[in-house]
Parts: C-alpha cells; sequence; structure tokens
C-alpha cells in the first residue's frame, strides 16, 4: 500500500506561507479517481507521492519501504511524456526494457496493435492523442504494481477513452494499484473503487463507490457541492 504524511506549502497574494497537513493510505489493489476541475490539485497530488517538485514535504511508503526504494515498482504515466521523439515505439520499448527487469516487450507489442500505433515510424510524427497512447503502452508494460496516471483520457475521443477503460480492466491482474487523475467522470465512475476529489489544492472528499451506491449517492452532485458549480450561472449573462 502507499502510506503518506506530507504538508503541503502555498502562499497566498502578500507572500505568507500556509502549510496543511495531510495523511492518507492507499490500499493495494485499489482503484482509485482523483477528481476536480482543472487546477484543483490532482497532479501535485500524483507528483508528491513520487516526490516530485517542491509540494512535499514529510515521508511517503510504499509497501514499508521510502517510494525511493520502490521505484522499480511504480509506473508514472503523463501527457507530459518521457518518450524521445526521434526514435520510432519499438526503439522506446527497448530502450525501457534495458532499464526495467521486468518489463514485458511482448505486452509492449500487443498494447502497440490494439492502439493502432505504428511501431516503426518515429514518434514525432504522432499526433497528442497517439503520443498519450504510447505512455499508457510503456506504462502498462513496465510491470509496476503501483501505477499513477495523469489526466490520461487528454487528446482521445470518446472511442479511445472507452478502448482505454476496456484495456486497463482486461490486463490488470489482482493486485495492481491504480491512481487515476480525471475530471472524465462518467468514464471513471463504474470502474473505480474509491474517489478522492480535491478543491483549491486541499483534499476534499474521499469516498468509496459502494458506500455512495449504498446510500444512493449521486458522485457528478457531489462534485457539484464541493466545486461549488451553479448550474444557473449562465443566466447571469443576460441581467
Amino acid at each position: 500500500m502507499i502510506q503518506m504524511n506530507y504538508s503541503r506549502k502555498r502562499y497566498n497574494d502578500d507572500d505568507i506561507i500556509s502549510i496543511r497537513d495531510e495523511q492518507i493510505t492507499i490500499q493495494r489493489g485499489e482503484i482509485v479517481g482523483i477528481l476536480g476541475s482543472n487546477g484543483s490539485g490532482k497532479t501535485t497530488f500524483l507528483k508528491s507521492i513520487l516526490k516530485l517538485g517542491d509540494s512535499h514535504i514529510g515521508e511517503v511508503l510504499v509497501e514499508g519501504k521510502p517510494i525511493e526504494d520502490q521505484f522499480e515498482k511504480v509506473a508514472f504515466i503523463t501527457e507530459e511524456g518521457s518518450y524521445f521523439p526521434g526514435m520510432t515505439p519499438m526503439e522506446y520499448g527497448t530502450f525501457l526494457a534495458d532499464f526495467f527487469s521486468r518489463y514485458d516487450m511482448d505486452k509492449y507489442s500487443r498494447l502497440l496493435a490494439y492502439f493502432d500505433l505504428k511501431p516503426y515510424e518515429k514518434i514525432k510524427s504522432f499526433s497528442r492523442g497517439q503520443k498519450s497512447k504510447l505512455e499508457i503502452c510503456a506504462g502498462f508494460s513496465k510491470g509496476a504494481k503501483y501505477i499513477l496516471l495523469d489526466e490520461p483520457f487528454l487528446g482521445k475521443d470518446m472511442f479511445s477513452r472507452m478502448d482505454f477503460m476496456k484495456m486497463m480492466v482486461a490486463t490488470l491482474l489482482t493486485d495492481e494499484t491504480i491512481l487515476i487523475a480525471s475530471h472524465f467522470i462518467d468514464e471513471l465512475e463504474n470502474v473505480i473503487d474509491r474517489i478522492i476529489i480535491f478543491h483549491n489544492h486541499n483534499i476534499s472528499g474521499d469516498y468509496y463507490t459502494d458506500d455512495l451506491r449504498a446510500k444512493n449517492q449521486d458522485l457528478k452532485t457531489i462534485l457539484e457541492e464541493i466545486s461549488g458549480y451553479k448550474k444557473d450561472k449562465y443566466r447571469e449573462i443576460n441581467m
């Protein structure tokens, strides 16, 4: 499991530092949706797990060990990409296989075919959506037990998003832990076990989907309440 004890520092308009402490545990095998509007803190949270950037102060444990000792077990899939544009997908996969002992080139090749990515074309010729799919292929082939995805649906059409969800469900074993940061609710709602909601860079909600269903609560309504979304705000335009 992932255990986090951390503080995040923020600066207000007067450059006064505000510290907020957080403690959270992600159980092994959970599929967790990290939800919230753009700029709410989803990406910062994922990077905090990996101790990227300066937003993290504190401790992150994976299976009881510091995250620095467990990077082999973690895959971070981000729209920013880690590929080399001058490579082909097969060259990129071979490069990764040299670094990660559990890298599965056969699975990687099958995922490239599943997403209709041409294995011997230069990555720099790919569209944004194709590059995102390539990162997904690479991340899910690493043999990682903890997979962190930052906005995996960006640049993808409805059918590509559906294909991604089917692929994820079909290829998972029994003990992978998945964290997906997204604002696409519909694609996630029937797959995730747990929802962590961010608002203004704070954790404003933490729910298990089974509990919500048992209480007949609607996730979209909860998100609207937490974000302060006003359905009728458009009416103010003509006031």
